[in-house]
């Protein structure tokens, strides 16, 4: 048929092409979309109008008035779509509203019954098809997201996505296609071009395959950006290097993931290797890199030590505390300051950190024949742990006085005569060495006036709250802080139990850190010379000598439960520390696979969801084979603060009355269940009480 360019109401021809211009079309009352298009359908209809034409023709009739006669316009019955989409052109000024449009005449069929049919008699591409496409415009055409995007009206972002579908493994795509996959299972295998890897996958999976499982799997030899390493090298070095990232488009990857993990653990010594070389310019003997603290080094450990700031600093650390001051007055954060004032107060800060950090420095010895280990800290800051001297090397960094005896060196001579006996000494001569001046006092005199010494100051230390205070802290201080057992006069040995041999990567955690500042913050004050602890302990006001008692005691704490170990007092004891300190451990710790759920049995992970969650979650994993149990029940535990019983702090205990008051209520103590004594322990109490009798 001839297709006509229609100008003018013509007589309605039905079943012929005719070109209507754009501004005489209108939209058909009879249109069976009632919902209209969405502004995203519209620009896609427009971009692929404007790169290939109109494909599609519309379908029209005439419209008349009530009597009728037509008026000149027609009624879009099918295509209103399209005619949206060459007004937003027009509108875009890409053609002109008077552009013919290509159009098929149509009187004949019902126009409701053509809207309905044009929407419903049709089978949408199965979208791995679309996928495929897509990669083959990008493959074949050279074509990039942003044109391909343009051509079909979608963002780039969405043109990404459509690829990384279409380069999935065309095994994978067959079984989607075959609906043997969702669409969402489809996305988790799409984090990776690599094959191999996604088939790999996909056989290994069990009936279990949430999407989240898969992406775990693809992912488990690769390192995520939050990584303490990814994070200290950097993205744009690794790739630098030669390393990919591999980007999930379908869900929140958090940076991705480093693919080539020894790549990365390269880059991170060689990183940390330069940073230990510039700190050695410091004038300490080694400095050595390790991603991970080599806790078994053996070494002894020499802190900074209080200097005195030269008058210069201590001008420039006065003026620069009144301008700080007089900067941040009348503000309460950086926040609320203007830019320029926050950025100069930031700089004075930095200036009076600088300067306050002079007041503690190694001693010369220290930094001549000892070292410095640079680490990589949880967070992905290097930490510089400075002062560690080799044994072979301590002689040299801390060289010690001759010790010296309290009284005058012992004459061997006089020794060995007082050794020889009575019958064989002359009488005479005795008495001549007896009266001689300087002349030590005998051994077990010495013991014996020691003996009344001892139980004087048990006595007096007994009376004087106080000075026990001072005594005990600088004991267990010496012995912690300088590892000299022989500094303190009172016989209590702290043990501060390693924790690093019972549970791996302990060390490394934030709350290992926090313990690791608190010690250092009390080892750069204390004198170097643990002679002079005494006069530093009894120097601190009494807040700040209890703080120090609290670290000590805290570093001798020991609450492990160990099968060849049995001390059910101890543990308890630890319970009712835990509970008066009100300790919450869910705020350090959280259950995942390797902390907890990969290393229990399945009823012990379906206890967990079910106390932590519901019983109606615990239901639905039941089912599930181990290793996917231990992975579902991960993600459904995140933020409920369930801990296993052996992390929960019990209850308060109620107060128990005074002893005077119990005894005139006629009340007998009797050992609560948490007293109860442990049948096998007290057996064998009993075995050794027989046993030494």
């Amino acid at each position: 048929m001839n297709a006509v360019t229609e100008t003018i109401a013509a007589d309605p021809v039905s079943g012929i092409e005719i070109f209507v211009p754009l501004a005489k079309l209108k939209k058909s009352p009879r249109n069976a979309r009632k919902v209209p298009h969405g502004g995203a359908a519209i620009e896609a209809l427009a971009a692929s109008i404007q790169h290939k034409g109109l494909i599609q023709n519309l379908v029209v009739e005439p419209e008349v008035k009530e009597d009728g006669t037509p008026t000149g316009y027609y009624l879009v019955t099918a295509g209103e779509g399209r005619r949206l989409a060459m007004l937003l052109r027009a509108k875009r000024k890409q053609i002109r509203k008077s552009e013919p449009v290509r159009c098929w005449l149509d009187t004949q069929n019902d126009p409701s019954e053509i809207s309905l049919d044009e929407n419903v008699t049709r089978t949408p591409m199965h979208p791995a098809d679309q996928f495929e496409r897509f990669a083959e415009l990008a493959d074949g055409k050279g074509w990039g997201a942003e044109e391909i995007g343009a051509r079909f009206g979608v963002s780039a972002g969405v043109v990404k996505q459509r690829l990384r579908l279409g380069a999935v493994s065309p095994k994978l795509l067959q079984v989607y296609r075959e609906d043997g996959l969702t669409l969402d299972q489809l996305m988790a295998f799409a984090i990776t071009e690599d094959h191999a890897r996604q088939e790999q996958v996909f056989e290994n999976l069990h009936h279990n395959r949430e999407p989240w499982i898969i992406r775990r799997d693809m992912t488990a030899a690769n390192v995520p950006a939050a990584d303490r390493r990814a994070v200290f090298v950097g993205a744009d070095s690794y790739i630098e290097a030669g390393g990919t990232i591999i980007r999930d488009l379908f869900s929140e990857d958090r940076g991705g993931f480093f693919e080539d993990a020894g790549l990365l653990d390269m880059l991170a010594i060689e990183k940390l290797r330069e940073i230990a070389g510039t700190v050695q310019t410091e004038g300490w003997k080694w400095a050595e890199a390790h991603i991970d603290y080599p806790h078994a080094h053996g070494m002894r450990r020499f802190y900074p030590q209080s200097v005195a700031l030269s008058d210069e600093d201590e001008a420039r650390l006065e003026a620069l505390s009144t301008e700080h001051d007089e900067l941040a007055e009348g503000y309460s954060s950086y926040d609320e300051m203007p830019e320029d004032v926050a950025t100069k107060l930031e700089a004075v800060s930095d200036e009076i950190d600088a300067i306050s950090a002079k007041r503690y420095a190694h001693d010369a010895n220290v930094i001549a024949h000892g070292g410095v280990f640079v680490v990589l800290n949880h967070d992905g800051v290097p930490r510089l742990e400075r002062g560690f001297v080799r044994p072979e090397d301590e002689a040299l960094a801390d060289p010690q006085p001759e010790d010296e005896g309290e009284g005058e060196a012992i004459d061997p001579e006089a020794v060995a005569d007082e050794q020889a006996g009575d019958g064989d000494e002359d009488e005479q001569q005795i008495e001549e060495e007896d009266e001689e001046p300087g002349r030590p006092i005998s051994d077990s005199l010495t013991r014996d006036l020691s003996a009344h010494r001892t139980l004087a100051l048990r006595v007096a230390l007994g009376e004087r709250p106080d000075l026990a205070l001072i005594a005990l802290t600088h004991t267990l201080t010496a012995q912690l802080f300088y590892s000299y057992t022989e500094a303190g006069c009172l016989e209590v040995r702290p043990t501060a139990t390693p924790l690093g041999s019972h549970a791996d990567g302990i060390e490394d955690t934030p709350l290992a850190a926090k313990a690791n500042e608190s010690r250092e913050a009390w080892a750069e004050r204390m004198p170097r010379d643990v002679v002079d602890l005494w006069g530093f302990v009894a120097g601190l006001d009494d807040g700040k000598r209890l703080a120090l008692l609290a670290h000590c005691a805290s570093r001798t704490v020991n609450a492990l439960r160990l099968p060849w170990d049995r001390k059910p007092r101890s543990l308890q004891t630890a319970d009712r520390l835990a509970s008066a300190l009100a300790l919450d451990v869910a705020k350090d710790w959280t259950p995942t696979v390797d902390s907890y759920l990969g290393r229990v049995t399945k009823a012990h992970i379906v206890e967990a969801v079910t106390e932590g969650v519901s019983e109606d979650a615990a239901r639905r994993i039941a089912d599930m084979k181990k290793p996917d149990m231990a992975q579902a029940a991960e993600q459904l535990l995140v933020g409920t603060g369930w801990l296993p019983a052996i992390l929960r702090t019990p209850e308060p205990e109620a107060e128990q009355p005074a002893p005077d008051e119990a005894e005139d209520a006629g009340i007998v103590e009797q050992p609560s269940e948490m007293e109860a004594p442990d049948t096998e322990t007290e057996e064998s109490e009993a075995s050794y009480a027989v046993a030494a009798e």
